[in-house]
C-alpha cells in the first residue's frame, strides 16, 4: 500500500493542481482561437506559406529573446512572470478581436500578434518549469510534466471539435471572447496560490550580477555538461524534421480534401487524443526507469507517426482519415513520453535558482532551427514538391505509388522524408555514450557536489564529469 502523502507534499500537489487547472482552461481557449484563425487565414489566401509565416513570427522572437528571458525569470518572482505572460496573451487576443469586430483584421496582423505572443509567451515555460521543481519532490517530476502534456493534448482534443461546432453559431468573434475569459481564469488561479522562490545555491552566489554575466553562466553551465548539451542537439535536429512536416499538416489535408474542415478537425482531434492517452499512461506509469530511454524511444515512435501521416491517400476523401488519424495519434502519444522524460532529467540535474536561464538557453538550442524549418517548409511545398508531384512532375513517377499524385501529394512526401531522417538521427544519438548515459554521468542538483578543476575560477557548478 503506498504511503500517505505528508501535509507539505499534499499542499504542494494541491497548489500544482490549482495552477494546472488554470492552464488547462487557458490552453483550451488558445487552441480554439488558433484553430479558428487557421481556417480563417487559409480561406483568404489558400497558401501554405502564409500559415507557415504565422508560426515563424511566433517562434523567431521567442528564439531571440529566450536566453535573456531566462535571466529575468531567475531574478524575479516566478509567479509574477507567469501572470505577466498570461496577461500579455490576453491583451493581444483582445487587440485581435477589436480588429476583427471593426472589419480591419488582415493576415499580416496575425504575424504581428504572433510575434508579440512569442515574446511574452517565452516567460511562461521557464517560470512554470522552475516552479514545479520548487513545489514537488523529484520523484513526481515525470508525472507532473506528463500532466502538463495532458493539459496541452486535452485542449487539442476538445478545441477542434468545440471550435468547429461553435464557428457556425458564435463565429470567430465568440471564440476569441471565450479565449479572453480563459486567460482571466488562469490569472485568477495564480492569484490564489503561493509559489516559493528558490534559495541561492553556492555556485550562483559566486556569479557577478548583470545580464551578460548571468547569461554567460548559463553558457558555461551547458558547455561543462556535454551530456545535456548533446541531448539538446538531438532535440534541435529532431525538431527541425518534425517542424518541417507539421507546419504543412493543415495545408496538406485541406488541399488533399478540397478544404474539408471537418476532416482536418478530426485529424487534429485524433492527434490530440494521442497526446492525452500518452500523458495519462506516462502519468500512471511514471515512465522508463532510465528517463533517457523514454526520450530515445519516444523520438523513434514520433517520427514513425510522421511517416504514417504522409502515406494517407484521400481516394475517396474520407479513406485517408484512418491513416492520417493513426499517424497523428501515434506521434502525439510519443511526444508525451519524450517531453515528460526530458523535462524530468533537466529538473533533476539543474539547481532550481538557475533553472530559468539554463532552461531558457536549453530551449533556445532546441528551437533555434525551428524558424528556419518553418521558412523552408512553405516555399519547399508550394514551389518545389507540389509541382514535382503533379501529373507528369519530376518526382511523380518515382514516388506517386507511395503518396499518390495531385494537390497535397508533394507535402505528403515531405512528411515521409522528414520521418525517415528523424528516425536515422535518433538511432545515431542512441550510439553516443554521452547521451545514452547522461543520467549516470551527471549528479542530481541536490546531491553532494564533487569539486572539479577550475570551478572556483569559472563560476561553474562542480560536477563529476
Amino acid at each position: 500500500m503506498p504511503e500517505a502523502p505528508t501535509p507539505s507534499t499534499a499542499h504542494s500537489m494541491r497548489t500544482f493542481v490549482i495552477i494546472w487547472i488554470g492552464q488547462v482552461a487557458s490552453m483550451l481557449g488558445s487552441a480554439m482561437t488558433t484553430f479558428a484563425l487557421t481556417i480563417w487565414a487559409f480561406e483568404r489566401t489558400g497558401r501554405a506559406t502564409d500559415l507557415a509565416l504565422i508560426s515563424f513570427f511566433y517562434m523567431a522572437p521567442l528564439l531571440v529573446t529566450a536566453p535573456f528571458i531566462g535571466v529575468l525569470v531567475d531574478r524575479h518572482n516566478r509567479k509574477l512572470m507567469m501572470m505577466l505572460s498570461d496577461l500579455a496573451s490576453g491583451l493581444l487576443t483582445i487587440a485581435g478581436l477589436i480588429l476583427l469586430v471593426t472589419d480591419l483584421l488582415q493576415v499580416w496582423h496575425l504575424f504581428i500578434i504572433s510575434m508579440l505572443m512569442g515574446i511574452f509567451g517565452g516567460f511562461q515555460w521557464p517560470a512554470y518549469s522552475a516552479a514545479i521543481t520548487l513545489m514537488l519532490d523529484k520523484k513526481h517530476y515525470t508525472r507532473a510534466n506528463s500532466m502538463l502534456e495532458l493539459a496541452q493534448s486535452g485542449s487539442g482534443v476538445l478545441a477542434p471539435l468545440a471550435a468547429g461546432a461553435l464557428l457556425g453559431v458564435i463565429g470567430l468573434r465568440g471564440i476569441m471572447l471565450i479565449d479572453i475569459v480563459t486567460f482571466v481564469f488562469a490569472i485568477g488561479t495564480l492569484l490564489v496560490v503561493h509559489i516559493p522562490n528558490p534559495e541561492r545555491s553556492p555556485e550562483q552566489q559566486a556569479v557577478p550580477s548583470g545580464m551578460w554575466s548571468e547569461l554567460g553562466y548559463a553558457l558555461r553551465y551547458l558547455k561543462d555538461r556535454p551530456g545535456l548539451l548533446l541531448l539538446q542537439g538531438l532535440f534541435m535536429v529532431g525538431n527541425f524534421f518534425f517542424t518541417m512536416a507539421f507546419t504543412l499538416l493543415a495545408p496538406m489535408i485541406l488541399k488533399r480534401t478540397g478544404s474539408n474542415e471537418l476532416l482536418f478537425g478530426s485529424v487534429q482531434t485524433l492527434g490530440a487524443l494521442g497526446g492525452v492517452i500518452g500523458a495519462v499512461v506516462v502519468s500512471a506509469w511514471g515512465g522508463f526507469r532510465r528517463r533517457i530511454d523514454g526520450v530515445l524511444v519516444g523520438w523513434l515512435v514520433s517520427m514513425l507517426g510522421l511517416i504514417i501521416t504522409g502515406l494517407g491517400r484521400p481516394e475517396p476523401v474520407w479513406a485517408a482519415l484512418p491513416v492520417w488519424g493513426s499517424g497523428a495519434l501515434i506521434g502525439s502519444m510519443a511526444s508525451a513520453l519524450i517531453n515528460a522524460s526530458n523535462q524530468a532529467i533537466w529538473q533533476s540535474k539543474v539547481a532550481p535558482d538557475v533553472q530559468g536561464r539554463v532552461f531558457s538557453l536549453r530551449r533556445f538550442i532546441a528551437i533555434a532551427i525551428i524558424p528556419i524549418a518553418q521558412l523552408i517548409a512553405g516555399p519547399l511545398a508550394d514551389q518545389v514538391m507540389e509541382p514535382a508531384m503533379q501529373p507528369g512532375g519530376a518526382l511523380s513517377g518515382a514516388f506517386g505509388w507511395l503518396v499518390g499524385i495531385g494537390p497535397g501529394a508533394g507535402m505528403a512526401l515531405i512528411f515521409v522524408f522528414a520521418g525517415l531522417a528523424g528516425m536515422a538521427t535518433t538511432v545515431g544519438a542512441a550510439f553516443i555514450p554521452t547521451i545514452r548515459h547522461v543520467e549516470s554521468m551527471l549528479p542530481d542538483h541536490d546531491s553532494v557536489p564533487q569539486p572539479v578543476k577550475g570551478a572556483a575560477d569559472t563560476g561553474v557548478a562542480p560536477d563529476t564529469i
